[in-house]
C-alpha cells in the first residue's frame, strides 16, 4: 500500500504535492481534534497520516533536489 502511495505522489507536480500536504495536515488537525474530544475510533490513523505527510515532504524534497 505505502509503495503505491509513493508511486502516485512521484507522479504528481509540485502543486499537486502542495495540495495533497495541506489536506493531509487538516486531516492530522482533526483527527487530534477528535481525540482530543474522544470522539475518535482509529487512533492509529493519526500515526498513519503523519507518516503519509512525511512522504510527502520527502518527495517534494526529492524533486527540488533532482530539479537543481
Amino acid at each position: 500500500m505505502k509503495n503505491e502511495f509513493v508511486k502516485d505522489l512521484r507522479a504528481k507536480s509540485a502543486a499537486e504535492l502542495n495540495e495533497e500536504l495541506v489536506a493531509a495536515k487538516k486531516e492530522l488537525f482533526n483527527l487530534r481534534f477528535q481525540n482530543a474530544t474522544n470522539q475518535l475510533d482509529n487512533t492509529s490513523r493519526i500515526k498513519e497520516v503523519r507518516r503519509n505527510i512525511a512522504r510527502i515532504q520527502t518527495v517534494i524534497t526529492e524533486q527540488a533536489n533532482a530539479s537543481r
